[in-house]
């Protein structure tokens, strides 16, 4: 059975992923949708990929990053942000501090993929690389930010943030009608509980599904148990799924709007990515297939239904696609 929640007890309501479509408008590509005959026969099932791989920026990124930024005052902006990311946030905040005329800094891990840190650079952010093993991102980000008055732009735990991601949500069902089912990748949610809103309004019986990767299974531990859990450097090729929790605003989210959690392994990802790459011409980094790896998984019956896939982003090594093809 579907959720029905009372938006109105919640941190982000449907009117505030309204609120960010009209910001947005113009700013932000509105993604094309994919379907595919072979795709189709595979899964036994209607399956329509919203390509946020194709959106400024590689992912669906710039949307809650550029809708928080345009919302910040003239002396915040002066001030300048400082957030914290893997990458497709960073790249979606540098972008988003060129477009406000706002100065950006990153503060990203050293192991981050370089042809993200390169693209947030290219965008005139500042980076700063740190070691994750060693330290938190947040700690570090709250002691800068406490010396040189910088706003923090979270990559997920903000309102203005999950907004903003649900607009791809919002146009996916407004291009495609009701759907049956959403497959939605997660990391820190903010994806997610954004789309999900976006769900419970257009689309009152979508059964919404939020897919992790195995190594990172946080949010699907905390849906199930009712409790916030963690997960610390999570052994897994989906980097943009590396978030050690959820947040205290898309938790209260997932848990409302949210029917079901799955995990994928690796594996999967993989030959999600490689069906994707192959069969249709789209590229499509390992986060970015997470929630057409959950959709194919078995694990949720999606037989003759009509599922809506949001397919995350596209920032991918092509060195480093072509090694993890090697392993099939």
């Amino acid at each position: 059975m579907t959720k029905t929640p009372r938006t109105p007890d919640l941190p982000v309501r449907f009117e505030d992923v309204q609120a960010a479509a009209s910001l947005l408008a113009g700013q932000v590509h509105r993604t094309p949708v994919a379907t595919s005959r072979q795709l189709n026969e595979r899964a036994g099932a209607s399956l329509y990929l919203k390509c946020e791989n194709l959106q400024r920026t590689g992912a669906f990124k710039i949307r809650g990053a550029l809708n928080a930024l345009s919302r910040l005052s003239e002396e915040e902006r002066a001030r300048g942000v400082l957030t914290y990311s893997s990458g497709n946030h960073a790249q979606a905040v540098a972008l988003a501090g060129q477009l406000t005329h706002t100065k950006t800094t990153v503060i990203m891990p050293d192991v981050a993929p370089v042809i993200k840190r390169r693209a947030t650079e290219g965008y005139g952010a500042h980076v700063i690389a740190y070691d994750p093993s060693a330290y938190s991102r947040e700690d570090l980000a709250r002691e800068r930010a406490a010396e040189t008055g910088e706003t923090i732009i979270p990559p997920y735990d903000h309102p203005h943030i999950v907004a903003g991601q649900g607009t791809a949500g919002l146009e996916l069902f407004e291009e495609v009608g009701a759907l049956d089912m959403l497959f939605v990748c997660c990391g820190g949610g903010g994806l997610l509980s954004g789309c999900a809103l976006a769900a419970r309004r257009l689309a009152p019986r979508c059964h919404v599904v939020g897919v992790e990767p195995e190594a990172g299974d946080d949010a699907t531990r905390s849906f199930y148990s009712g409790t916030l859990q963690t997960v610390q450097n999570p052994d897994t090729i989906a980097d943009g799924a590396r978030t050690p929790y959820l947040g205290e605003i898309t938790f209260p989210l997932v848990k409302a709007c949210v029917d079901d959690m799955i995990t994928v392994p690796d594996t999967d990802l993989i030959r999600a990515m490689h069906f994707v790459w192959e069969r249709m011409k789209l590229v499509v980094e390992p986060t970015g297939a997470l929630a057409l790896a959950g959709a194919l998984s078995g694990q949720i019956d999606i037989g003759g239904k009509r599922a809506g896939i949001l397919v995350s982003g596209g920032n991918v090594d092509l060195a480093f696609a072509a090694e993890l093809f090697a392993t099939l």
